[in-house]
């Protein structure tokens, strides 16, 4: 479901739970690694599209686990420079190659980057940026998740690309779930979405360009490498 639209909202992105500390960006690094994305093994980063310029890589910690780190990927030549990386959440019983309504989990996958938006005003976001306050979270959740959607970052999981990120269209059915998004963390796990700090989603929409053609590359580790 569409984290965003109040009626849904519990299906896509995290549901009330008690917040830990707020996650604190990691130092930038910007080695170029020479051809393949590290930990990213040859089934997927086949799928991942040739004209991609940059890949945000979510590396979960576990198959049930809701921890992860994302690190921004940007090609250079033939390598790949490791741009920047944060602490993250993912899905909080992990991820699944099998992604339903309510699982609770994260889908494994390389999935395109086309749309943003959220209850703030555009920060200079690249991609095609929807201000509503229909993003908003309802306020009978958890305080500490009334700013989840401040900014969010569609992944294009089950939805219609040149869309705003909750606009409720599944194209695979109700049943394969949807409104998987990247938005601000509220230090735990999701539904399903995976959260970032504000700081870093703030990076991430004035970095990722439409032009790089971004994508999205998400799973535990030992799926990922698989």
């Amino acid at each position: 479901m569409l984290c965003g639209f109040l009626t849904l909202a519990l299906a896509g992105c995290a549901a009330p739970r008690d917040a830990g500390p707020p996650a604190k960006p990691q130092a930038r690094a910007t080695a170029t690694v020479p051809m393949g994305i590290p930990g990213i093994g040859d089934r997927f980063q086949r799928h991942i599209p040739a004209g991609a310029r940059q890949v945000v890589a979510v590396y979960g910690e576990g198959i049930d686990a809701p921890d992860s780190t994302v690190v921004l990927y940007t090609k250079r030549g033939t390598g790949w420079d490791r741009t920047r990386s944060w602490p993250a959440h993912n899905g909080k019983k992990g991820w699944t190659t099998d992604h339903h309504e309510g699982d609770r989990r994260s889908p494994v996958g390389v999935f395109t980057l086309t749309d943003a938006g959220g209850v703030l005003k555009d920060p200079g976001s690249r991609l095609p940026y929807t201000q509503s306050a229909a993003f908003a979270a309802p306020r009978w959740w958890a305080k500490s998740h009334w700013h989840d959607f401040d900014y969010v970052i569609a992944i294009d999981y089950n939805r219609v690309k040149g869309t705003p990120p909750n606009d409720p269209t599944r194209p695979e059915g109700d049943r394969k779930g949807g409104g998987i998004w990247l938005h601000m963390d509220h230090g735990s796990g999701t539904s399903a979405c995976v959260s970032l700090s504000r700081s870093a989603m703030e990076y991430l929409l004035r970095t990722l360009d439409p032009a790089r053609h971004p994508v999205v590359v998400m799973g535990d580790r030992a799926a990922l490498a698989g």
